[in-house]
């Protein structure tokens, strides 16, 4: 067999190596700092994104749009003697105090005393005009809005206030709990939270499970230790890759450590089985590990490279988690590569305590039974191959029925208590979605521009008589021209021009005094170009499909646009009911990337165009049936079952996860026909040897991958159904229609010849 030179290389160093492995890791564990979490919305977006562009500029003119909504029930809020809107006025202060809270509105400010729960005009009116957000229409939710400080101008971190919040809730009396809490803040700091916590629990659990799995398997210490040290060292040279390079991680990254697991212990299956082999066969195992390395090492090095350009093709994408997790996983595939090559020599041969595996129960078995369907698949080609593509072709077009999930709410499950406060405000408070039109203002606001700001409000509004069907979730309109005309002492469109502009002046004036930071949230100016703006909010149902927030959007945008040309609809539901679209887009673009980047590579490590098409063959259709599975159960099984941000990433990611598979199978056949084996018994010497090594590795990763279903991000858990649902159709895939494939493409006297 001809010599590898570095792999010698390897084996006569691998003690220096394992002490300079040994010292790096120690130095770039108390020397290199902690990567960041980027926990900004707009990080999920291209910077010059249009949509990102006017939710910066509504940032930017209205305080930061930081709000937190601070929400509970209480039957008696307007008691006739007062003493509701008295436990609003005790909390108000309360969250007032809090650090990092600019102000507080709720409904006890806008009249004194508690004239609010009168029966007077006045009384109603402003009920009225409060109605949806400081408290329900039936008067029974009370909704507190905390406006805090942006970033830059607090020195308080944003989860200290937001756990300060909480807390004043939980000291509600007793028959007021629970409290709830919505807004972006909370959606950002609650969902990090999750994330930072899944990262810690999902590593420890996947690892043990990893561990427990192979120690049954193989019944070896010594081979737990390897792979888990493999994967441990890939993780903290990523992590140091990360940091030194700034990159910070995002609401994704709780993945990494299953998903380096996915590829250090499938590399290191093959390792271990290779290697149980060739000491079976009488080799030492010094020898033992030269020849498994010498044998696979290129299959190895392929492996990562493909899985390294799988993950780098999510780097196209215009959402910025799934851009930096392709750059994370492609160094970790990386890394995956450089820890086997230090790490297995010197671990292999350290000593002598357990330096065999043992064969795994059962082996006999798995065997024979890989040697029966290669048979079959030998004698019925035709009929395996049609039945494959019968599979492939309906299952595909099950595709068509994917539905996008657009509520952010449902990345967390039921029982959290983001997903459970913003489903109280969406029952009991008109919805938990606001949708914000940013209107050109003049400088100084007069009768007639707020007269058709509050015309429009009406006809967005319920009131409406002639509203579009497309409008029914919007809930309630306001702006500053409803707060002008309802709380004016008289009837202003009868008055002549003068007195309207004058009661507006003198109106404006009292509100700017009266409630400057609720003002400013109203009618503000950007600082970048000195245009004033005002803000007309749509309180609306969140929990609508992806077709029905698109047809809203498009509709309000209409209706905005032919009276206010240069207004823009933003707002965090318009962001986010963006986002997945956006997503899954990009996931037809980075799969085509990765299939012809891998496709590129198979070419050269291959030699042969046709052994690069069969490999890609059976990994593709797999993760293409998997998503026209989801989406056939989606339109008649479970119609809840949509796509998220996990799902979306899956069709690259597969592709390059399951290819490892098909390398080392077409390169340990060429391997076997380079010795001499004509091609049905190099075909049946690698079914037996490689088809064992994945069969192992899909279960310890099975296995591995189960820890994510546990995960409180929900786009976690379908990231790790998927995938793991895709990585056993791979496993499928490469045993059945590889060889297949293989059997039919490549003649077997070329096949000979050409090995």
């Amino acid at each position: 067999m001809r010599s590898i030179r570095w792999v010698d290389g390897l084996i006569a160093g691998r003690y220096l190596i394992l002490l300079a492995v040994v010292l790096w890791a120690v130095g770039s564990y108390w020397f290199i700092p902690a990567i960041e979490f980027d926990r900004s919305i707009e990080n999920m977006f291209p910077p010059q994104s249009e949509v990102l562009l006017s939710y910066q500029r509504l940032k930017r003119t209205f305080g930061g749009n930081e709000i937190v909504l601070a929400v509970y029930h209480d039957a008696d809020l307007f008691a006739a003697d007062g003493t509701g809107v008295a436990r609003v006025a005790a909390l108000h202060q309360h969250l007032a105090a809090v650090a990092g809270v600019k102000a507080v509105l709720s409904i006890d400010q806008p009249l004194p005393g508690d004239l609010i729960v009168g029966s007077t005009p006045l009384a109603k009116q402003t009920r009225e005009l409060f109605s949806g957000y400081t408290h329900s229409a039936d008067g029974q939710t009370v909704a507190l809005a905390c406006l805090l400080y942006p970033p830059d101008e607090t020195t308080v971190g944003r989860q200290q206030t937001i756990d300060e919040i909480r807390l004043a809730l939980d000291e509600l009396p007793e028959e007021l709990r629970p409290g709830y809490l919505t807004g972006e803040p909370i959606m950002v700091v609650d969902g990090f939270r999750y994330v930072e916590a899944d990262g810690r629990r999902l590593g420890v659990g996947s690892t043990i499970l990893l561990g427990l799995t192979i120690v049954v398997c193989f019944r070896s210490l010594r081979w737990v230790v390897i792979p888990i040290a493999v994967v441990q060292l890939t993780l903290l040279s990523t992590q140091a890759a990360l940091s030194l390079a700034q990159i910070e991680l995002s609401m994704v990254s709780s993945m990494l450590t299953a998903v380096v697991m996915v590829v250090g212990v499938a590399t290191m299956v093959h390792v271990l089985v290779r290697f149980a082999e060739l000491r079976t066969a009488g080799l030492d195992p010094l020898t033992a590990i030269r020849e498994t390395l010498r044998q696979i090492a290129p299959a190895i090095a392929w492996s990562c490279l493909t899985d390294a350009a799988g993950f780098a093709a999510l780097t196209i994408s215009d959402v910025g988690p799934v851009q930096d997790f392709g750059v994370m996983m492609a160094i970790g595939s990386l890394m995956v590569l450089v820890s086997v090559f230090a790490l297995v020599p010197g671990l292999t041969t350290l000593g002598r305590f357990d330096v065999d595996p043992h064969a795994p129960w059962g082996e006999a078995i798995l065997v024979d039974q890989l040697q029966a369907l290669l048979a079959f698949v030998r004698r019925r080609p035709w009929v395996v191959l049609g039945s494959l593509a019968t599979i492939c072709v309906v299952a595909i077009a099950g595709i068509g029925q994917l539905q996008v999930e657009t509520d952010f709410t449902r990345n967390f499950r039921r029982d959290s208590d983001i997903a459970m406060s913003y489903q109280f405000v969406e029952q009991n408070l008109g919805g938990a979605g606001i949708c914000d039109i940013v209107i050109p203002a003049p400088a100084k606001l007069d009768w007639a521009f707020l007269q058709r700001v509050r015309q429009l409000g009406l006809q967005l509004s319920p009131s409406a008589t002639d509203r579009p069907a497309e409008l029914r979730s919007i809930t309630k309109a306001f702006s500053v021209a409803d707060a002008i005309v309802e709380l004016s002492p008289v009837e202003l469109s009868n008055k002549p021009r003068l007195v309207q502009d004058s009661l507006v002046f003198s109106g404006l004036t009292a509100m700017r005094g009266w409630m400057p930071e609720f003002f400013g949230t109203l009618y503000g100016v950007d600082p970048q170009n000195g245009q004033h703006y005002v803000r007309l909010m749509l309180r609306v149902h969140e929990r609508q499909t992806a077709a029905e927030k698109q047809r809203l959007i498009a509709q309000v945008r209409q209706m905005v646009t032919a009276e206010f040309p240069d207004a823009e609809v933003t707002g965090y539901f318009v962001l986010l009911s963006h986002l997945i679209d956006t997503v899954l887009a990009d996931q037809w673009r980075t799969f085509a990337l990765a299939l012809i980047s891998i496709g590129l590579l198979m070419t050269i490590a291959f030699r042969d165009r046709r052994l690069a098409l069969v490999a890609l063959i059976p990994n593709t259709f797999p993760v293409l049936v998997v998503l026209g599975t989801m989406g056939w159960l989606s339109r008649f099984v479970w119609p809840e079952l949509r796509i998220n941000m996990g799902t979306a990433m899956i069709a690259a990611v597969s592709m390059g996860l399951s290819i490892d598979s098909s390398i080392h199978y077409i390169l340990g056949f060429k391997q076997a026909l380079q010795q001499g084996l004509d091609f049905d018994r190099a075909l049946q010497q690698i079914q037996r040897r490689i088809g064992k090594s994945m069969v192992l590795s899909t279960i310890a990763l099975t296995v591995g991958f189960t820890v994510l279903a546990t995960s409180r991000f929900v786009p976690t858990v379908y990231f790790g159904t998927l995938v793991t649902l895709a990585m056993l159709g791979g496993l499928v895939g490469n045993l059945i229609g590889l060889p297949l494939l293989m059997s039919l493409v490549l003649p077997h006297g070329e096949g000979e010849a050409g090995g």
